[in-house]
């Protein structure tokens, strides 16, 4: 399934999730999200993105890492469907923003929790989100300027016509 049909899927269930674990369960399945799309943007994306993405699929582990998830949902591990990454801008700008929405539910529980330790792993795993989001922000901004290099290349090659 392609990166950006399963960062819609984790938005809408995200959305949907009322329960402490399922938003936990949630958070997790995004940080598993980021772990496998900086994983395949390392292995077959862009050159200029490689090394950011190793580092975006190192921060998703670190985010499933603190996440003491007591068992995985009945839908098992989404991240584990993504074949492509057929839209490397619009993935990453679609995970920034369910990192961003996952930090948030994640505030919300850790604000109303009274178990400690739900509340450290909350703050960790916000944490490593916005650590991915650190590498989403970095990598679009190299997708940005390769675009506008293609785009000077071929502004140049017109200008100066054939030879």
């Amino acid at each position: 399934m392609d990166a950006v049909r399963l960062v819609k899927l984790s938005q809408h269930t995200l959305a949907q999730s009322r329960a402490v674990l399922d938003i936990v369960g949630e958070a997790w399945q995004a940080q598993a999200l980021a772990q496998a799309i900086g994983g395949h943007l390392a292995a077959t994306g862009p050159p200029e993105l490689r090394s950011e993405a190793r580092g975006l699929s190192e921060a998703g582990g670190r985010g499933c890492a603190v996440l003491d998830h007591p068992g995985m949902r009945r839908g098992g591990i989404r991240a584990a469907q993504l074949t492509e990454v057929a839209d490397p801008a619009g993935a990453l700008t679609s995970l920034g923003a369910l990192l961003g929405d996952v930090s948030m539910a994640l505030v919300s529980v850790a604000c109303a929790t009274d178990e400690e330790g739900l509340y450290w792993q909350c703050i960790e795993a916000i944490d490593a989100a916005d650590e991915s989001s650190d590498r989403i922000r970095g990598m679009l901004r190299r997708l940005t300027l390769r675009e506008q290099e293609r785009s000077g290349e071929v502004l140049r090659d017109t200008a100066t016509g054939p030879p």
